[in-house]
């Protein structure tokens, strides 16, 4: 985490042990995969933080390693080779490592990138359901709009050196469209969804 320039954020009064209770999802195509290591054993890092770096799992580890692959619909990968899954199945498995850790807040870094609408839609719905059971605070980066639109409630935008934050429907609108991402857009809802639909050059 980066210091502030001026001032101080604070966490749980002092601001001690934040990392113990923040999960981070990075890109999956971030991830190193030059070492082989099984879906299991991927998970089982995020426990690190729990049992000590140098310290080896014990039954509890593996215990909620598993469940946690259970949670997230691949309980049958576990023994697979990390390099060997699909992009969704990565995704999966980031997200089952962050949880093992029992984080309040979950950060995502662009979750559904490289995605087909199908796999975006699975992931999205995958942490609408671990946010709401587990009671998670939820941060997602993400460019894609469509997936902000409907599954975000409040939306943070940078506008050069402008942040601005807000509810998602009044910040998310055809002015913010032109301003900050420099097109014409309409947003129309349709069956009860919101889809963003941008205005072509003939």
């Amino acid at each position: 985490m980066l210091k502030p320039i001026k001032g101080e954020i604070t966490f749980n009064d002092n601001g001690k042990g934040y990392k113990k209770c923040i999960g981070y999802v990075p890109q999956h195509a971030s991830v190193d995969e030059i070492f082989p290591i099984t879906v299991l054993e991927m998970v089982l890092t995020g426990r690190y933080e729990k049992m000590g770096l140098f310290k080896r799992p014990k039954e509890v580890d593996y215990k909620i390693a598993e469940k946690m692959l259970k949670n997230v619909g691949i309980a049958n990968l576990a023994t697979k080779n990390y390099r060997e899954l699909s992009g969704g199945q990565k995704q999966r498995t980031l997200i089952a490592r962050a949880m093992v850790g029992e984080p309040k807040i979950l950060i995502l870094d662009e979750p559904v990138e490289g995605m087909d609408i199908q796999g975006e839609i699975a992931i999205m719905e995958l942490i609408k359901t671990l946010h709401a059971e587990y009671k998670l605070t939820v941060i997602l980066v993400s460019h894609n709009l469509n997936i902000v639109a409907n599954y975000v409630k409040t939306l943070s935008i940078i506008d050069k050196n402008t942040l601005k934050l807000g509810p998602v429907d009044s910040m998310l609108n055809e002015e913010t469209l032109a301003k900050v991402y420099g097109i014409k857009a309409k947003i129309a809802n349709i069956s009860g969804h919101k889809v963003i639909i941008p205005e072509l050059n003939e």
